[in-house]
């Protein structure tokens, strides 16, 4: 089967810290995910990535983000923009507390690499995931 032929994105711009932002950024990504055709998409991955980076733009970024996401027939990318010019740093997972396993979550699950851009009044946080096409089918 083939792959996606050309770049397809939405945008969605959200403010406030509620939950609910994040429920709705993964269902805008579930639906993205399910329109990108036959290539095999790493959607389970992409889901936590969003949920995680949402979050933190909402917890640690002044609680307000722009999800982006981007898809080739190479790659799927997520970029969230938030409004803290600092970039994320990696921390202890703490069991007991909660917390320190976000960042390396998204590090670990973005196959195509995580990068932290600056732009002006924030930073935009970008995770590329490489698409495997789907096998063809014997006859």
């Amino acid at each position: 089967m083939g792959r996606a032929s050309a770049p397809r994105g939405v945008t969605v711009s959200v403010a406030g810290a509620h939950g609910a932002d994040v429920a709705r950024a993964r269902d805008l990504t579930r639906a993205f995910c399910g329109g990108l055709g036959p290539a095999r998409d790493p959607e389970d991955a992409l889901l936590l990535v969003v949920s995680e980076l949402v979050t933190n733009a909402l917890r640690h970024g002044g609680g307000s983000y722009v999800l982006r996401l981007t898809a080739t027939p190479e790659t799927v990318v997520v970029e969230v923009d938030d409004g803290e010019s600092r970039p994320p740093r990696p921390r202890e997972p703490d069991t007991l507390r909660g917390g320190g396993f976000g960042w390396h979550l998204v590090t670990s699950l973005a196959t195509g690499g995580v990068s932290v851009l600056p732009r002006g009044g924030g930073k935009t946080v970008r995770a590329a995931f490489l698409r495997e096409a789907e096998a063809p089918r014997a006859a």
